[in-house]
């Protein structure tokens, strides 16, 4: 059984007699004689377990392992010391380590507790993988209003199917999610689920997008392209935004869903894929069609099966158990423990009539846990939405809820204006003219 084990220790000889034993039993074996220089070595490899001793120069191995499993839980720690302390050894534990030794004492226990800690490692891993797994499939929509459920149980008849799909409803109110759903419920499932969003290309690039293109058909193809359409064969497509779709290419795509045949861009040999289409629109396309922006024929072709999904504010008994499921996401994303949130900020959350739907929430949700203070959230956390009034007037204006907002957003990211635009929702000109506005540097 190979392993990949980290040995941090600040005692060289110890530390290179350790690592020749494990080396001996096949382990790919790395050592750091400090816990900065070992925290790199995390970054840079991929390690199964690590042997820490608890005095460290720059850190102590106890906190250490807090900040090892924060960031690696699949991977397992056991601590090293030369005093016995029960105080320390509970902590070590309760911190998440496999194991405590007392160096000389258990020296004969350390060879079979790698290898045990591997298994669990092995098993750490296994977990993770089904937990990926979960996350596929109809388990990653969330919610128990009767309005989701009814679209997600279409959702699942017509899975079985190879019809095509058309996804109705306002921007973010998870029409991707259903499509991989669909995908992922049905008999394609194991190839491929390609999307592209129809409106976030010009009518050249998003015809090469789909169908592919041959070097030289246009300025710019150097080489030979795979369109998606070949990609999705025995698979699904998911065209977001189809209502954005040039007309031209309607009829393109038109041709390729009742035949199932295409031809590339500067190319004249016919191709073929067998690909399951499902479409979304926020847009009204019986509307489109009489404003002469959308085809009729593409539409009755397209509407096979249409699932028309709630906007957020017509299941607002889904926003609690939508909001906890963001919570944990991003906690583990920003490597965050123990977050306690407050009753006021769910109610908080209830108050918005939620616009952007999903999307808004979840990166309101995102927003919150950056600014949140100790580890809570509460109405504090959501400025854009919380009613607190406080004492002094001049908290109270828009103008200075605005730049304490962006002050923090832009101290969470280091100064990184780009990132900071994106979690403000705000483009990167708009940012720039606020701080010189705000005198912020």
């Amino acid at each position: 059984m190979s392993g990949n084990i980290l040995i941090i220790d600040d005692e060289l000889k110890l530390l290179k007699l350790l690592g020749m034993i494990l080396s001996q039993e096949d382990f790919n074996v790395k050592e750091a004689s400090t816990a900065r220089s070992a925290m790199t070595m995390l970054e840079q490899y991929e390690f199964d377990v690590v042997l820490s001793d608890v005095r460290l120069p720059d850190a102590f191995g106890v906190e250490l392992v807090k900040s090892i499993k924060t960031k690696y839980p699949h991977q397992e720690v056991i601590l090293m010391t030369a005093f016995g302390n029960i105080t320390d050894a509970v902590q070590a534990m309760k911190n998440g380590a496999y194991d405590y030794l007392v160096k000389g004492d258990d020296n004969d226990k350390i060879i079979p507790l790698v290898y045990k800690a591997l298994d669990k490692v092995k098993d750490n891993k296994s977990k993770i993988v089904q937990k990926k797994d979960s996350q596929k499939g109809f388990n990653q929509i969330i919610g128990h209003s009767p309005a989701i459920l009814e679209a997600k149980k279409l959702a699942e008849r017509v899975a079985l199917t190879d019809a095509t799909v058309l996804l109705t409803g306002e921007t973010g109110t998870g029409k991707e999610v259903f499509a991989n759903a669909i995908h992922y419920g049905s008999e394609r499932k194991k190839n491929n689920f390609v999307a592209i969003n129809c409106s976030a290309f010009s009518k050249e690039i998003l015809e090469s997008e789909l169908f592919g293109h041959k070097q030289g058909s246009f300025t710019g193809a150097v080489k030979d392209k795979k369109g998606l359409v070949e990609e999705a064969n025995g698979g699904t497509l998911f065209l977001d935004e189809i209502g954005e779709m040039p007309m031209e290419l309607q009829a393109k795509l038109l041709r390729v869903l009742e035949t199932h045949e295409f031809i590339k861009m500067g190319e004249t040999k016919v191709s073929k894929s067998d690909f399951r289409l499902i479409a979304a629109t926020n847009r009204n396309l019986e509307e489109e069609i009489k404003q002469g922006n959308f085809r009729e024929d593409l539409y009755f072709r397209l509407n096979v099966f249409e699932i028309s999904l709630p906007p957020l504010r017509e299941r607002k008994e889904d926003l609690k158990i939508l909001a906890k499921n963001f919570i944990d996401m991003f906690s583990h994303k920003l490597h965050l423990s123990a977050v306690q949130v407050f009753p006021e900020y769910y109610k908080t959350l209830e108050k918005n009539d939620w616009k952007g739907n999903i999307r808004e929430l979840r990166n309101t949700v995102e927003r919150s846990l950056i600014l949140m203070n100790e580890n809570i959230l509460n109405a504090e956390s959501l400025p854009h939405y919380s009613e607190k009034v406080t004492g002094d007037k001049d908290s109270l204006s828009i103008r200075s809820l605005e730049k304490e907002h962006i002050q923090k957003v832009l101290h969470y990211t280091k100064g990184n204006k780009a990132e900071a635009a994106r979690l403000l929702e705000i483009g990167i000109a708009t940012l720039y003219r606020k701080l010189e506005e705000y005198g912020l540097r």
